[in-house]
């Protein structure tokens, strides 16, 4: 169960952390609202208690994870042919997923998409949601700034994929 002072992921969003739990009235319903803080931009989200489990919140990685998520930084996968359409579509499900490796594929896959050939503008934008995602989390798992692990994940991909 969660609890105030959790560092936690919301999907679509990034990692925060629980500041409260409050009620508030919306649309003229009463309910259980977690209160969340986001490090990178300080924006503030109010999430139902009982839609948690529905929108995929869930704790952060533990400092032992990390590095299997720069392996999966590192690690090369043959890219299949297909449209900027439905790449567009399986990325943005990956970023949905909350999962913390599926938004490290979608930030390495199309950050090497766009050495290759520069991305659409959507596709840009997809990259730059999926980049916050996993900067914010891993900003609150390596207790390091925003700028410091941008940083890291920069030069880690700039070190260039290993295997196929």
């Amino acid at each position: 169960m969660l609890a105030v002072g959790d560092k936690v992921v919301y999907p679509m969003h990034g990692a925060g952390i629980i500041e409260a739990v409050e009620e508030h009235e919306v649309m003229g319903e009463r309910r259980e609202y977690f209160i969340l803080t986001m490090p990178c931009g300080g924006m503030r989200v109010m999430i139902p208690l009982d839609n948690v489990e529905h929108i995929g919140l869930r704790e952060v990685i533990c400092e032992a994870e990390v590095d299997k998520v720069f392996c999966t930084l590192r690690t090369a996968v043959p890219q299949p042919c297909i449209n900027w359409n439905r790449r567009f579509n399986l990325n943005l499900a990956k970023i949905k997923s909350g999962n913390i490796h599926e938004v490290a594929e979608v930030v390495r896959n199309l950050t090497l998409q766009d050495r290759v050939k520069k991305l659409s503008t959507g596709e840009r934008r997809l990259l730059d949601t999926a980049r916050q995602i996993l900067v914010s989390e891993l900003v609150l798992v390596c207790r390091k700034d925003a700028e410091v692990i941008a940083k890291s994940l920069d030069s880690i991909i700039d070190e260039g994929p290993v295997g196929v």
